[in-house]
């Protein structure tokens, strides 16, 4: 297994381009100094805490799962997950692989030798899980509500005459969908849906 020569990652974090990761990275790279953990491997991102594109998150992922990786130190919880869920998954992953989580100006500390960043781990984890139940609730509920006003959930049915143009073209050009897609500008799905339906039986190709 290949492993990262650096047992320290620091990831930091800002909300926009314009913004400046200076006065977090002074702080967590002093707190690294002290404990004696040089020269730390630095990543950064420039995003806001929603934004799923974050190539220093994903390369610190990454160097956690290639092995060899001891602490990854931010400056605060809410520079790593996009949510309390998301945050947990990253944590879970971290702990999963014996890499302590460390966040410098909130005094969090997940490694195995300090009993309240255990603690602390445990309620983060506990509230992930709060979240997604109540996220499962509400969806539920919301599905309930549109059965009782007689909405129609799941895939729309699809229009009568598209479904003709696509048993039409089918006996021109053959069982092929995006062939047969093309010919009447509807999508592949549809054509496929299709042909699911009215030929559940026939070899469907692609092309």
């Amino acid at each position: 297994m290949n492993t990262t020569e650096n047992p320290t990652i620091v990831y930091l974090r800002v909300s926009t381009a314009e913004q400046e990761t200076d006065s977090q990275e002074h702080q967590v790279l002093e707190y690294c100094k002290v404990r004696g953990w040089q020269p730390p491997l630095i990543l950064r991102d420039a995003a806001s805490g929603a934004s799923s594109s974050r190539p220093g998150l994903e390369q610190m992922l990454a160097q956690v799962r290639a092995g060899g990786v001891h602490q990854v130190v931010t400056y605060k919880l809410d520079r790593l997950g996009r949510s309390s869920t998301h945050l947990a998954i990253i944590v879970g992953e971290l702990q999963m692989r014996n890499v302590a989580l460390i966040c410098t100006s909130q005094g969090i500390d997940t490694s195995k030798q300090n009993p309240v960043g255990q603690l602390q781990l445990g309620v983060l984890m506990a509230v992930a899980e709060f979240e997604r139940a109540l996220i499962k609730e509400r969806t539920l509920a919301g599905l309930e509500v549109a059965r009782r006003k007689g909405k129609r959930l799941g895939r729309p049915p699809l229009d009568s005459k598209i479904v003709r143009l696509i048993l039409e073209a089918e006996t021109r050009l053959g069982r092929h969908v995006r062939v047969v897609a093309r010919e009447i500008h509807a999508s592949p799905s549809s054509v496929f849906r299709v042909f699911a339906r009215f030929r559940p039986d026939a070899d469907q190709r692609g092309s």
